[in-house]
């Protein structure tokens, strides 16, 4: 009959309609996130100036800083460094992580290579992982003996009680993330092209060991919590929240010159907790369901 549209062209039809409203859907998502980015970037920026301030005071009392980041993989350690280091001078402010040691680097002494990159005078240095990697990592996957183990927990409180004591500003942050959301993480860059290059195969056998990374979290944190070196415990759960609190946590550490008094530097409960804290949490988790949670 003239003027009926045939079935196989309604059907084309049906579905170049589809297809073109899930793209503008598609858009739409992309284009909140976008925006959401912006908006958690555009917080970040006061407290980025603020470091910068802090930069500048340590170079002019020629003051040693280091901040260790430790977690899991995709805990956000990573997206906070670049945030932190983004407007600093590189001159003063180097990020530092550190590949497996080579032979010769396993027969000195454990921290010899991590001192290797210690901060002069005026210098701040990012220790993307760190001397802990012997507390976790290294144990989790037999990358050292048990007795390794045993003496770096003996020996690592006494050697950052040396640092602090001969002037150097530690701060040491471990950046916890629940298993659902890096598993959630873990996917993302199983399929993202952009992200693929992040997934190792450590990283595929990480969810795998959960418990024993718990397990070893818990120790770490109830034997080398000091009051010169304590821990403080990032929630990375929201990765923009992470990163706002963690320049808190760094510019706390430090009474600079200048310091803006129309910001709010405490950093929220929900994301910073100390050390000690944790520790407890975890005590009382493992009281009630029989072990411990992340």
């Amino acid at each position: 009959m003239a003027g009926t549209t045939p079935p196989t062209l309604r059907t084309d039809l049906a579905v170049m309609y589809e297809e073109a409203l899930q793209e503008l859907l598609s858009l739409r998502r992309e284009r909140a996130a976008l925006a959401r980015r912006l908006d958690a970037e555009g917080r970040l920026r006061p407290f980025q100036v603020e470091l910068l301030k802090l930069q500048q005071h340590l170079e002019a009392e020629k003051l040693r800083m280091i901040v260790l980041f430790e977690g899991r993989d995709a805990s956000g350690k990573g997206g906070a460094i670049r945030r932190v280091a983004r407007y600093m001078n590189s001159r003063h402010c180097r990020i530092v992580a550190l590949g497996r040691p080579t032979e010769e680097q396993r027969s000195q002494w454990y921290f010899h290579r991590y001192v290797a990159e210690f901060p002069t005078g005026g210098e701040i240095v990012l220790f993307d992982r760190s001397w802990y990697n012997r507390a976790m990592v290294e144990q989790v996957f037999g990358f050292c003996t048990t007795r390794e183990y045993r003496n770096f927990l003996r020996g690592v409180t006494d050697f950052e009680k040396d640092l602090v004591r001969q002037g150097t500003v530690l701060v040491k942050l471990y950046f916890s993330v629940t298993k659902d959301e890096q598993a959630r993480r873990f996917d993302r860059r199983r399929t993202d092209p952009l992200r693929q290059w992040k997934l190792s195969e450590i990283d595929l056998q990480a969810q795998d060991r959960l418990d024993d990374f718990t397990r070893l979290k818990y120790e770490m944190l109830r034997r080398t919590g000091t009051s010169a070196a304590p821990w403080l415990i990032i929630r990375s759960n929201d990765k923009q929240l992470a990163r706002l609190n963690t320049m808190k946590a760094i510019l706390n550490a430090v009474d600079y010159k200048d310091r803006s008094t129309d910001l709010d530097f405490t950093p929220d409960p929900r994301i910073v907790v100390g050390g000690a804290d944790e520790v407890a949490l975890m005590q009382d988790e493992r009281r009630r369901s029989g072990k411990f949670i992340e």
